[in-house]
């Protein structure tokens, strides 16, 4: 996809089609969860922001729930979407009355923050064992016995997801575990390999100037990303990673690689970042991460993106541009705003994508 090419478009016209669609929408199945899910455009018809949080006990809703209509503010929502994901029994208070949907009390919190803010309720749903229920509707489909069955087969969210590249993990842990550090001995590999290949890069730059080293960095980035479209299938050496580390090091060329988040090979560099960031050193990686983290927002996976900022940081809690990464993550830039920054700061691309 060109930086001209527009964004995919995925309509889901059904409040079980969005339901069955949210582990594509923060990149993971989500467990014991309040989903907020911004309606943008006239009528609230355009999916917008994506916002979780794990269930807060009674005494901590409300500060939860002021941080939710916070985040979902930044996007400008006509309304919203409110989901509980959740495997609680319906609750029984003993008495002769039907039993009721769970976490009532949190879900009139949350319509009450929204409402505050002047924010529309669009719908609340429970969202369990694959079924889904409103809490505003008294149908018989409504009750806590019933329920709607999710939406099967492949939705249009799964399937434009596997065409950006995106994976859908179990939980937030295992998409930690993704960019987890390898294991001791490819770590003791790597670290001789960024030894070598630091040395040799110095003696490059002795005998050829910094410019000219930095253009052979550039050259092995292509390379990298050319060799991680579908269907390459190659895998990359410990030099080629020590290569590729040391040579974003350089915020010029670390820079320049941000194009390609732009660009028709965005999912091809989002493996590369990827595999930078599992194998580089720790005074290495947070480059790459920082790199995977915008690639990842900008087609829209804020988990992916907050994961690997965390990785970066931790790699090097300093590092300029993670940290002011962080700041516009935790004010919600849109992934469009992200965009337009990155056009307007590298300028036009050489970069063939």
């Amino acid at each position: 996809m060109s930086d001209a090419d527009p964004p995919f478009t995925v309509r889901l016209s059904d409040p079980g089609e969005v339901a069955a669609a949210l582990p594509h929408l923060i990149g993971f199945q989500p467990h014991e969860s309040l989903v907020a899910v911004s309606l943008r455009g006239r009528g609230g018809g355009r999916l917008g922001l994506t916002g979780r949080t794990d269930l807060p006990p009674a005494a901590h809703a409300r500060p939860v729930l002021d941080g939710m209509v916070r985040s979902m503010l930044t996007d400008r929502p006509a309304a919203v979407l409110l989901l509980v994901v959740s495997e609680q029994d319906d609750d029984r208070d003993g008495g002769p009355g039907p039993a009721e949907l769970p976490h009532r009390p949190l879900v009139h919190e949350a319509v009450l923050a929204f409402t505050a803010a002047r924010v529309a309720v669009r719908e609340v749903l429970l969202v369990r064992g694959g079924r889904w229920w409103s809490y505003d509707c008294d149908a018989a489909c409504c009750l806590p016995a019933a329920g709607t069955p999710l939406p099967g087969g492949t939705s249009p969210l799964a399937a434009a997801a596997v065409v950006t590249g995106q994976v859908v993990e179990a939980d937030r842990a295992a998409l930690v575990r993704r960019l987890a550090p390898v294991g001791f001995l490819a770590a003791a590999g790597m670290a001789r390999a960024c030894d070598e290949v630091g040395d040799h890069l110095a003696r490059r730059t002795a005998e050829l100037g910094w410019d000219a080293v930095a253009e052979e960095g550039w050259a092995a980035v292509l390379a990298a990303v050319d060799a991680a479209e579908p269907g390459a299938g190659a895998r990359l050496s410990d030099r080629q990673v020590a290569r590729l580390a040391w040579g974003l090091r350089d915020v010029d060329l670390r820079d320049r690689a941000l194009t390609l988040a732009l660009g028709r090979s965005a999912a091809a560099a989002e493996v590369v970042w990827t595999e930078l960031t599992r194998r580089a050193p720790a005074s290495l990686a947070a480059a790459p991460a920082t790199l995977l983290a915008v690639t990842a927002w900008v087609r829209g996976d804020g988990s992916l993106a907050n994961v690997a900022l965390e990785r970066a940081l931790a790699s090097e809690p300093t590092y300029t541009f993670a940290v002011l990464l962080r700041t516009a993550l935790d004010a919600c830039l849109p992934p469009a705003e992200v965009r337009r920054l990155i056009r307007d700061a590298c300028g036009p691309s050489d970069a063939r994508r």
